[in-house]
């Protein structure tokens, strides 16, 4: 946008977006963030509980938990309800593999109306695209670093 049309000037359009900004107590929303990424985690430890103590081992716990999370996450975010969550919580609802299920099934949503090939699957990754590109590249070259160190050792 060309503030200039609006016959703002830099001094002018600076304290302009500071009053309509939001103002934020940064102290108080990163304890809210911690809390609810606390809660979130701790859900995750009771699934995690549950199932080591109905039989399956700390691997097949552990697939059972991200599962459930990525499930209740995507069903919270099917039914609206994880962007209230995300409004309270902020970074603690977006840290959590949660965050992760909710930037995928956001953009699923909003574009099903596209088709399924040019709607869902062009869009779904729109957002978790890049995490998952950069998360995985650095991935491969931490794995060729550690592997060329105990080489050398």
């Amino acid at each position: 946008m060309n503030y200039t049309k609006m016959g703002m000037n830099d001094k002018q359009y600076k304290e302009y977006v500071e009053n309509k900004s939001p103002k934020s107590n940064i102290i108080k929303d990163c304890i809210i963030a911690f809390i609810i990424g606390g809660f979130i985690c701790v859900i995750g430890q009771i699934i995690m509980d549950f199932g080591m103590n109905n039989g399956l081992d700390k691997k097949s716990a552990s697939t059972l938990t991200s599962i459930s999370l990525i499930f209740i996450a995507a069903l919270l975010t099917s039914l609206k309800l994880y962007a209230k969550i995300g409004k309270v919580a902020g970074a603690g609802s977006i840290v959590p593999i949660t965050g992760f299920s909710n930037s995928i099934v956001s953009p699923a949503i909003e574009y099903k109306t596209e088709g399924i090939i040019l709607g869902i699957g062009a869009n779904m990754f729109k957002v978790a695209g890049p995490v998952l590109v950069y998360g995985i590249g650095s991935s491969i070259l931490v794995g060729l670093v550690y592997w060329l160190i105990n080489l050398c050792s």
